[in-house]
């Protein structure tokens, strides 16, 4: 996910979009632990859209 994709989201649509990565990225580690990923790397690609995700909230809450 790019960042402008991010940015053209709305407040809500990001909140909801942050849950439904996390989970997605919470079912996949506990699917990795039990047999492992065709590619693993999806996983640290996961964590990282998160992370852009709550950045851009972040982003948005100081600057109100």
């Amino acid at each position: 996910m790019k960042m402008t994709e991010i940015k053209s989201l709305e407040t809500k649509e990001l909140a909801e979009r942050i849950e439904a990565e996390v989970a997605k990225y919470d079912q996949m580690t506990l699917n990795h632990a039990v047999s492992p990923l065709e590619n693993p790397s999806q996983i640290k690609a996961a964590r990282r859209d998160i992370a852009r995700l709550k950045t851009e909230l972040r982003q948005r809450e100081l600057n109100k």
